[in-house]
C-alpha cells in the first residue's frame, strides 16, 4: 500500500547505506538506485549526496524524510486498525525490556495487550540497556524498550515516552528534612545509583558531566543492580539514590520516601523501542502503536 519509492527511500535514509537497505528490503542494489533516482526526478531535486564514500542526506532529503516518517506511522497504525477489525492476531511476540521500563513502565501496558490479544503469546526479558540491545541483535527477542542514548548503529529506536531521574531519600533518613540540594551539597552526600551497562547510570554520568563534573566527584557508596535494591538500600541506610521517579511514584505518594529536588541539574531521559535497523512490520510494528496508545491513554 505504501508507494514503494517512498519505502525505498525510507530505508536507505535511515540506513544511509544502500547495499544495507537493498538486504532489508529484500531487493537488488541497482532497484535500490533505481527507485531512488525516479523518487528524484519525479520531485525535481537531489535527496542524497555522497561526501568522502559516505551516502549523507541532503536538506531536501530530510524534509522529505520528516513526512516519510509521518507516512510510515500512519500505513503502521492503519496496519494495526485493520488487525484488530479482521481479529488476525497471533503467534509469538518475545520481548525485552531494561529494567526500570520492565518493572514500572510495560507490565501494565501488557496486562491490557494480553487482555485485547490473548492469542499473542508474550515473553519479556529483563536485563539492563546493554544486554537488551545485544538480545535484539542476536534476534533472541523482537522488540526492546531501553532508556538512554542510541548505542547501536544496527538498531532502530523509535521514541517511546519521556522519564526523569529524581534524587530521593528515605522518610527516616538524616537527609529526609532537605527539600533542595545545591551541586556542591550533592559531592558531599553519599549516594547509591545503578550499576555499569544501566540506562540509568548512564543518564546520570551525561548530566554530571554537562555540570563539569564526574561520577568520581559524587561518594558513591554501592551501585546496585535495580531499582528496588536502591530502595530497600536507602531504608537502611542514610544517603540519596537517584532512580526513575516512575520507580517511586507510589512510595513517594504514602510518603515512605522523599524527593529532593536538585535545580541545577534536571535529569530527563527517553524511552525507546528497538528493534533490527529498518522498518518495523507486523506484530512488533502493532505492539509499539498498541503500547503508544496505551500509555498516554492510561488512567
Amino acid at each position: 500500500m505504501l508507494d514503494f519509492r517512498l519505502k525505498v527511500f525510507h530505508a536507505v535514509a535511515h540506513l544511509l547505506n544502500f547495499t544495507r537497505a537493498a538486504e532489508e528490503l529484500c531487493i537488488s542494489q541497482p532497484a535500490v538506485t533505481k527507485n531512488i533516482k525516479e523518487l528524484e526526478s519525479q520531485l525535481g531535486i537531489r535527496l542524497f549526496d555522497r561526501k568522502a564514500g559516505r551516502v549523507v542526506l541532503t536538506a531536501a532529503g530530510k524534509t522529505v524524510l520528516v513526512t516519510a516518517d509521518r507516512i510510515q506511522g500512519l500505513y503502521q497504525q492503519l496496519e494495526f486498525e485493520l488487525n484488530v477489525l479482521k481479529n488476525q492476531f497471533g503467534g509469538e511476540l518475545k520481548l525485552g525490556a531494561s529494567t526500570t521500563a520492565g518493572q514500572y513502565v510495560l507490565p501494565e501496558i501488557l496486562a491490557r495487550f494480553h487482555r485485547a490479544f490473548p492469542e499473542v503469546k508474550l515473553t519479556m526479558q529483563n536485563a539492563n540497556t546493554e544486554t537488551i540491545e545485544q538480545a535484539v541483535l542476536d534476534q533472541e527477542i523482537t522488540v526492546g524498550v531501553v532508556e538512554g542514548k542510541k548505542h547501536q548503529p544496527l538498531l532502530s529506536y523509535t521514541a517511546f515516552i519521556q522519564d526523569e531521574i529524581v534524587a530521593i531519600t528515605h522518610k527516616e533518613s538524616k537527609y529526609g528534612g532537605y527539600n533542595h540540594l545545591s551541586l556542591e551539597e550533592l559531592v558531599s552526600i553519599p549516594v547509591v545509583c545503578r550499576e555499569k551497562g544501566s540506562g540509568s547510570l548512564e543518564v546520570l554520568e551525561a548530566a554530571l558531566q554537562q555540570r563539569s563534573l564526574s561520577l568520581s566527584d559524587l561518594q558513591v557508596e554501592i551501585m546496585l543492580g535495580s531499582t528496588e535494591a536502591i530502595k530497600s538500600f536507602l531504608e537502611n541506610y542514610d544517603c540519596i539514590g537517584f532512580v526513575s521517579i516512575a520507580a517511586v511514584a507510589g512510595p513517594v505518594s504514602r510518603g515512605e520516601f522523599k524527593i529532593i529536588e536538585i535545580p541545577e541539574m534536571e535529569i530527563l531521559r527517553e524511552f525507546y523501542f528497538i528493534h533490527p535497523v529498518g522498518v518495523a512490520s507486523g506484530l512488533a510494528a502493532s505492539f509499539m502503536n498498541f503500547a503508544k496508545h496505551a500509555y498516554n491513554h492510561r488512567l
